[in-house]
């Protein structure tokens, strides 16, 4: 340790909650990857393809959390493009899971489609208003509603749209249980993003609290939420396939 080249030495202050969040960020949401590819073993043969997308989603956002926590560790900055690459990744998988869990239920592809479109627009302006008019008021805005119409899509499916329709014709407990716990999550969890965009200057919370200090509800949101969403679909999986042996 003595040899390495002070730059290379990643250092995390005791006072700071952003650097040591993204240190166990990172290590959490790689040891839900590992839980959920190993569990893929012990699920039926149609809920393995859920676990795989569970275990992809809390492995793309390790990587990203690996070089979030060195970036942010050189220059205490937000790492904000690694953090919509990151999101552009795995939010869509995110969609993905809702689609794999309803399948059973009658949910076509068609479905799916429609979720990915509504995260990629939601994304793709959030990254406009952020990364290019973060310091114009009025830009930034106008990007973050049109991102917020991309979340909507989303969100008014999953509460009174035709995933919600499937869902409550569902003849499973488990999967009702699990898409309403998912419901939670896109609801809740997500919305920690936006209020974090609004905080940005000239936005509509602007003022309220230093918008870098955002990156600590950002680290425990995202491990929250893609752990969380992992974990839910692992359940409804374990679920239905110990009904699926009680009735073989």
């Amino acid at each position: 340790m003595e040899n390495l080249p002070l730059a290379e030495i990643i250092k995390i202050a005791v006072d700071d909650p952003i650097a040591f969040t993204f240190f166990t960020g990172y290590m959490s949401m790689f040891a839900a990857s590992v839980f959920f590819f190993m569990e893929r073993s012990n699920v039926d043969g149609k809920w393995k393809t859920s676990l795989l997308v569970s275990g992809l989603i809390t492995m793309i956002a390790a990587v990203h959390y690996y070089y979030m926590r060195d970036y942010y560790s050189a220059t205490g900055e937000n790492p904000t493009v690694l953090r919509y690459i990151d999101w552009t990744l795995t939010v869509p998988l995110m969609c993905v899971e809702f689609y794999l869990l309803l399948r059973p239920a009658g949910a076509k592809v068609s479905l799916m489609w429609k979720f990915i479109g509504g995260a990629v627009l939601m994304l793709v302006a959030g990254y406009i208003g952020e990364g290019f008019y973060r310091q114009d008021g009025t830009m930034n805005m106008l990007w973050g509603f049109i991102s917020t119409i991309g979340w909507a899509v989303i969100i008014f499916d999953v509460w009174f749209g035709t995933s919600r329709k499937l869902a409550d014709a569902s003849d499973s407990p488990a999967v009702k249980k699990g898409f309403k716990n998912l419901v939670l999550f896109a609801t809740i969890g997500w919305a920690i993003y936006p209020i974090g965009y609004m905080l940005l200057p000239g936005n509509l919370l602007s003022g309220l609290a230093d918008p870098s200090k955002m990156d600590l509800i950002y680290n425990i949101g995202d491990a929250v939420n893609k752990i969380g969403f992992g974990l839910v679909v692992y359940a409804t999986a374990i679920a239905e396939t110990a009904k699926a042996k009680a009735t073989a």
